[in-house]
């Protein structure tokens, strides 16, 4: 495991246009240098410790997913190999080497994506108690974690920094976007999910929900930011689900859980994590990407 943490990233030539809870972006023109830093957040609150190679593992999970899925539907990404990044680019080769996409940029659509294929979450909070997820009828009699009898698509509004996403209806995302376009992104959300699902199970890994950033280029729809990584999706490992329960999952897991145990009441300044929770949650990230790229990170 690297020990090389990096929680934030300054480059030589250019200085971020953006900081978001786990990202620095770059902006480079008509294109974007995405850095995935190994920043953690939890509670929508970035804690001052960072997860060893967290950021190595989302972008090369976002670059196996967004190569496995460019025949479903077209993608951001130009290249990861940073000896194909402009020259601007070059004196923070071995910093950016691993942890960083140069993609297109794209007009974004203001609305998150979301499909769930489980019950899990918010999801089932709601269901319990209203039998409903963002006014969508569910039967009677479901447990927690039980497979859904079909996908839902359920849309939040895509929230700015240090607020939360809520969620809205199919139609309330209708009047927002327009109808024709949330149609274009309930089928490529739904097809994206059905590809991606089938590789994870092959994998022994099943893939609870998801959430999905669009954006436009030019009148085409491509997907943006990450795509498939555990800071995105709920991964759970096969061979342990048991519904009826939470599960166990490839993600922050152990970070919420330790923060949950003692107390913190989710505001800033957020506690410091110790080394066991650090190290637990890196070697979850990891072997997230081992399963689903079948090789070492």
């Amino acid at each position: 495991m690297s020990q090389d943490v990096i929680t934030s990233t300054q480059l030589t030539n250019i200085s971020p246009a953006h900081s978001g809870k786990v990202r620095d972006l770059y902006d480079l023109g008509d294109q974007l240098l995405i850095v995935s830093t190994d920043r953690i957040s939890a509670f929508d609150v970035v804690l001052p410790n960072g997860i060893p190679d967290k950021g190595k593992v989302l972008t090369g999970l976002s670059r196996f997913w967004f190569d496995y899925t460019e025949s479903v539907a077209d993608n951001h990404l130009i290249t990861t190999k940073v000896e194909d990044y402009p020259d601007v680019l070059q004196p923070d080769a071995d910093l950016l080497k691993g942890r960083s996409m140069l993609v297109q940029k794209a007009e974004r659509v203001d609305v998150e994506c979301v499909v769930r294929g489980y019950l899990a979450g918010s999801g089932w909070s709601s269901y319990q108690k209203t039998g409903e997820i963002c006014g969508q009828k569910l039967p009677g009699g479901l447990q927690e974690s039980d497979r859904l009898p079909e996908l839902l698509f359920t849309p939040t509004t895509k929230a700015e920094q240090g607020e939360h996403d809520e969620p809205i209806s199919i139609e309330e995302m209708r009047d927002q976007v327009g109808s024709e376009l949330t149609d274009r992104l309930i089928a490529a959300s739904f097809a994206l999910f059905h590809a991606a699902s089938q590789h994870a199970e092959n994998a022994g890994i099943i893939l609870c929900d998801t959430k999905f950033e669009f954006g436009q280029r030019d009148g085409k729809l491509i997907v943006i930011d990450e795509v498939f990584t555990p800071d995105s999706s709920r991964f759970w490992p096969a061979d342990l689900y048991e519904p009826g329960k939470p599960q166990q999952s490839f993600d922050k897991q152990f970070v919420r859980d330790y923060l949950t145990e003692i107390g913190w009441n989710k505001q800033p300044p957020a506690p410091e994590l110790p080394e066991t929770v650090i190290s637990k949650t890196s070697e979850k990230y990891r072997e997230a990407y081992r399963l689903i790229v079948g090789e070492e990170l």
